[in-house]
């Protein structure tokens, strides 16, 4: 009776449907998320620390797990989600990005996509001051970028060699932190 009891209780755990897949850095993450009409699974996550300062809990978001920068870029939609841990000025995360992209790109794409990246400079600079809390989102869906800060739309950055730089930003071969790449990739 005892083991019938135990086990009907933990069925209805297991019934009950889970809001949050992880806990990352006190960030608790959605296990899925919506972009362009399809529901994504969270791939994995990390945190990002620049002189042993949290500064944000980076989640990936695909339609299927997938373990490699490759099999990230052959799914689509696909959505970053940076937490912040930290306040972070628009210059900083702005900086950031660009450095990302310099890193991870070589110079004739970079001076390919320097009117996008120009766009994403405006984009970010107009979140102003990403508070502690705050919720930036890249989603890529119908071939362009499109960035939110707490679920507003802030802009829209086409063409999918642009995202693939900015993804590599955290999953490339020079990552934004080597931690980070293997979290956000669920090693």
């Amino acid at each position: 009776m005892r083991r019938a009891i135990v086990l009907s209780g933990l069925a209805m755990l297991l019934a009950l449907p889970a809001a949050y897949s992880a806990e990352v850095g006190g960030v608790k993450l959605d296990d899925k998320a919506v972009v362009g009409g399809q529901e994504l699974v969270l791939n994995g996550a990390g945190i990002r620390t620049k002189l042993m300062f949290k500064v944000y809990v980076g989640a990936l978001y695909l339609p299927a797990k997938a373990g490699s920068l490759d099999a990230v870029l052959a799914r689509g939609p696909r959505r970053v989600q940076l937490t912040m841990l930290r306040d972070l000025s628009a210059d900083d995360l702005v900086g950031a990005l660009v450095e990302g992209l310099e890193n991870n790109s070589p110079a004739a794409e970079l001076a390919a996509l320097k009117p996008q990246t120009d766009q994403l400079v405006s984009v970010m600079k107009s979140i102003g001051q990403a508070k502690t809390g705050g919720v930036v989102t890249m989603d890529f869906v119908d071939g362009e970028t499109r960035v939110a800060y707490n679920g507003q739309a802030k802009g829209a950055i086409a063409g999918a060699p642009f995202n693939a730089a900015l993804m590599r930003i955290w999953l490339g071969d020079k990552p934004a932190q080597a931690d980070l790449k293997k979290a956000m990739l669920g090693s």
